[in-house]
């Protein structure tokens, strides 16, 4: 009898086992890694703006992701200035990055622009999906389109030099008026801007490459 229910005892943990291991999809879930959720946006006179995100003042976003991890991206301000995107170049992996430094260079057509890293540490990973699709980083800039993470010893102390909170709706609204400022004193004016909120979708790559190079130095600090 002893036996019998040592038998029947081991089947059960058999049984148990066999239908709590992974199975293929939830497999492919873990490989995957962890789903990045979308932040909480806000509008502010027709920009959004996610919450909880820290700006460097060229135009690059950070989240803190925990145990001194960043994930880093380029913010809408950005992303729309640029408007299309053929290739993203980063930085090597491993490689220390400082806060100011150059992390990534958009490149399209003959034209290209160098964004800068708002913290820093070391590159950890790049956005896989960015080398099929790197339009997502245009298109969807605070989530799926973020760029690389980066391992930031210092998170804490680089985040001061950063804009955050109640400064950035203003920050951000100033960006845009000052682009309508040097569109104006552009000769010819370029008949690239819409009414409020963002300047038209892919000015930045538009103008003459005298005028790119004033648009770049002005918001990319490059």
């Amino acid at each position: 009898m002893s036996i019998l229910f040592v038998l029947l005892t081991f089947l059960f943990i058999l049984t148990v086992m066999y239908f709590r291991r992974p199975q293929p999809e939830d497999a492919l879930q873990v490989a995957r890694g962890p789903q990045i959720s979308a932040p909480v946006m806000m509008q502010f006179n027709g920009v959004e703006i996610p919450q909880g995100y820290a700006f460097h003042p060229g135009h690059t976003w950070l989240s803190d992701e925990g145990h001194q991890n960043a994930r880093i991206g380029m913010d809408g301000f950005a992303a729309n200035l640029v408007g299309q995107v053929d290739e993203i170049e980063f930085a090597e992996l491993n490689r220390w990055v400082r806060q100011g430094q150059r992390l990534c260079t958009l490149k399209h057509d003959d034209r290209k622009v160098d964004l800068l890293s708002p913290v820093e540490g070391v590159l950890t990973s790049v956005n896989e999906h960015l080398a099929q699709n790197p339009g997502k980083a245009i298109n969807d800039p605070y989530h799926t389109g973020w760029l690389c993470t980066i391992k930031a010893p210092e998170l804490a102390i680089n985040s001061k030099n950063l804009l955050q909170g109640s400064l950035v709706p203003a920050w951000m609204q100033n960006s845009v008026g000052r682009v309508s400022e040097m569109l104006s004193e552009m000769s010819p004016i370029p008949a690239l801007a819409q009414d409020g909120g963002l300047p038209v979708k892919g000015l930045l790559f538009e103008v003459s490459p005298d005028a790119q190079q004033e648009l770049t130095k002005e918001f990319f600090l490059t």
